[in-house]
Order: structure tokens, then C-alpha cells, then sequence
């Protein structure tokens, strides 16, 4: 069966290069209401923050001067700056250097892992009950995905809340904010690119509070809850990371959602 399309694709759901010129509306605090226009302009945000953070295969890599020019678009804005500045990087690299550094980055470093609920729950059984309740809202939305990737996969989340708009949608953006904050933190302390597109995300969220960042510097000395699951405590490394390089590979990441080529004469019809 073929799978449903991603919500980037969904009919009546505008295509970037469809949004490219609108007025993206880069809000610190959400706000109580967004008019129709306001609320595709977030989504744009949010589709591009999702394009970026996913795993740079060949299609994605190919499309990289159709996110540029998305984001050239953008009116200037926090937001827009710091996805600025990751894809004139994103665009000058190498695919296999653009594929080792996701790799680097993302599986085999526990303290940047995408997956949000490990933040919040850690290696125990109420993580299983996250991943389960997230399934729910999306299911309860009308977004039944094709369950290559687990619910709490940040570039999943992303395309939901872009989806289902900033009060549903975006609940689990907000409910994991630590998590975002972490990893972020952990991007900058590695000097990774991909530090700016969650910093782009983190300008869409509810500013931290001082018991997020308190509870941040917590996790990224002691790591999140552990269970009964085999693992070595996390303060016997003592590198500021959760675990050793290589100790952990999360399940295999999702395809990329689908970016439309640039415009041809041929009418084109939905990763």
C-alpha cells in the first residue's frame, strides 16, 4: 500500500515555492490568534525547519537551491537569519560530508539525538507510553503516518505542528521544549551548523524559563531518567555527554519529506 502523503504534500496544504514570497511572521510568543495568512506563514517556518533537520539523502541534497531560495525569501527575522546562515552551508558541502555529519551528529550522540521524548522520559517505560500517546494526537488529527519513523522524530513533530497549526499542533514543540533547548546546546558546543535551525525553531517557542534552563543544566550533567534497560550509569563517563561516541543508534531515520522541484513548463501534480 502506498503510504499517505507527509503533511508537507497534503491537498490544500500550500507547497514552499507556493509560499516563498509570502510574509513569514516570526513571533517570540505564540500568538492567542493567527488570521489564515499568519498561520501558513508560521507553517512555512516550520516545514522549512523540518526540510533541514532531516537526513540529507540524494533528493534532499538535490533540492538544496530550492530550500536557498525559500529561505532568501524570508523577511528578515531571527528565524530567518539563522536558517540563512545553515543553508550557505548547507548548499557549499559535499552529499557523503553532508551524510557523515548527520551521522556524527545526530546518531551517535545521545545528547543530540532528535528523537524528544528520550529527553523527557529517558530509557524508561513512560517513554513508551509518550511515543504512544503522541501517535494518538496525530491519529486523532487526521494524520495517519506510514510509521517509518518513530512519532517523536523532531523532523515529525516539525511537520505536524506545520500541519495542525500552533495550538495542537505545536503542543508537543512546547511540551518538549527542554529537550529542544538541550540539543540545541549540545549543537553549539559541538560547533555544528544544524545549531541554527533549532535556534531558528527555538525563536517560534515560548521564551525559557529560569526552571528550563535550570532543568537543562541538569540533564546535561546527569542525562535524562534510566530504567531497567542494561545501560551504564551516565555519570560514569563524565565527557558531557549521555554515553560514549557510537553506543547508541536510534532506529533508522525516516525518509526525507519530499521537496517539489523548481517550477518547469511542465504542469507538476505530492517526502
Amino acid at each position: 500500500m502506498t503510504p499517505p502523503p507527509s503533511p508537507s504534500r497534503t491537498a490544500g496544504t500550500p507547497s514552499i515555492p507556493a509560499l516563498v514570497r509570502t510574509r513569514v511572521r516570526a513571533a517570540v510568543r505564540r500568538p492567542a490568534r493567527l488570521t489564515r495568512e499568519e498561520a501558513e506563514e508560521r507553517a512555512l517556518l516550520l516545514r522549512l525547519c523540518s526540510l533541514l533537520v532531516q537526513y540529507p539523502d540524494a533528493e534532499l541534497t538535490a533540492a538544496r537551491s530550492v530550500l536557498t531560495a525559500s529561505v532568501e525569501a524570508l523577511p528578515a527575522s531571527p528565524a530567518a537569519e539563522h536558517l540563512a546562515a545553515f543553508t550557505a552551508w548547507f548548499a557549499g558541502q559535499e552529499p557523503d560530508a553532508l551524510e557523515r555529519h548527520y551521522v556524527e551528529t545526530f546518531d551517535l550522540r545521545r545528547r543530540s539525538s532528535l528523537y524528544l521524548t528520550y529527553y523527557l522520559h529517558g530509557d524508561t517505560r513512560r517513554r513508551g507510553m509518550a511515543l504512544l500517546a503522541l501517535a494518538q494526537r496525530y491519529r486523532a488529527a487526521g494524520w495517519d503516518t506510514d510509521g517509518s519513523e518513530l512519532p517523536d522524530h523532531l523532523p515529525v513533530v516539525l511537520e505536524f505542528a506545520a500541519l495542525a497549526g500552533p495550538g495542537g499542533g505545536e503542543a508537543p514543540l512546547r511540551q518538549h521544549r527542554r529537550g529542544l533547548e538541550l540539543i540545541h546546546r549540545a549543537l553549539t558546543d559541538a560547533d555544528s551548523p544544524y545549531r541554527h535551525v533549532l535556534a531558528a525553531l527555538l525563536t517560534l517557542l515560548p521564551p525559557a524559563t529560569e526552571a528550563d534552563l535550570a532543568e537543562v543544566a541538569r540533564l546535561a550533567a546527569e542525562g535524562p531518567p534510566n530504567e531497567e534497560v542494561g545501560l551504564d550509569p551516565y555519570g560514569a563517563y563524565g565527557d558531557g555527554e549521555f554515553a560514549p561516541p557510537g553506543t547508541f543508534v536510534p532506529p533508522v531515520s525516516a525518509p526525507p519529506t519530499r521537496v517539489p522541484p523548481a517550477p518547469t513548463t511542465r504542469t507538476e501534480g505530492p517526502r
